[in-house]
């Protein structure tokens, strides 16, 4: 089973993240948040790694779908990520671009609900990949998700620290590298 669609955005969305989540930092020094060219370049990282986190369920969905061939809990579960994904790039944009907000606001359920429903989507996927038989996933790797998930929650300057913990999670998704050696010694480089 190839992990080839989900391989850029496990290793790239908690990347940008990150680095989000410290040009927010940056940005907030002199007392004040807003437009200038921490915020600016701040949210375009944030923006690709929505982006690539839709991607990554949709990727997830696929390996849960060929490891245990159902659709029950994967598609709610998927369509639940791809809706909190879709609510987090409109407010996303809506900071980069002030007048789409006056323009179309997004509805306060959804406003609010958007984050919840992208991290039951992206877990509940997570947590079908340690279930499955055999195992794709480490037990670890969703309960780290989540602990990034909650620190955020607790206070937005955890972001940085929440984004390492999400990136602890996602790592499993990430396959090594040819050179290094596999179970047996050999490096997958020998021909």
């Amino acid at each position: 089973m190839s992990r080839r669609p989900v391989l850029i955005p496990a290793a790239t969305a908690p990347v940008l993240l990150l680095l989000y989540g410290i040009l927010r930092l940056v940005d907030g020094l002199d007392g004040d948040r807003g437009p200038g060219l921490a915020w600016n370049l701040g949210h375009t990282f944030f923006l690709a790694a929505f982006v690539l986190f839709g991607v990554l369920i949709v990727g997830l969905r696929r390996l849960v779908r060929e490891a245990a061939g159902s659709r029950i809990v994967a598609d709610p579960a998927t369509a639940a990520g791809l809706i909190g994904v879709a609510g987090f790039l409109w407010v996303i944009l809506c900071d980069l671009f002030e007048r789409l907000e006056d323009a179309a606001p997004l509805p306060d359920p959804l406003y609010a609900a958007g984050p919840l429903l992208f991290q039951l989507g992206l877990l509940t996927l997570m947590v079908q990949l340690t279930a499955a038989r055999p195992r794709l996933l480490p037990a670890w790797s969703p309960v780290l998700v989540f602990l990034g998930f909650l620190l955020i929650a607790v206070n937005l300057d955890l972001l940085p620290l929440g984004a390492v913990f999400i990136a602890g999670g996602l790592f499993p998704l990430v396959p090594r590298p040819a050179l290094l050696p596999d179970r047996t010694g050999r490096t997958g480089a020998s021909g």
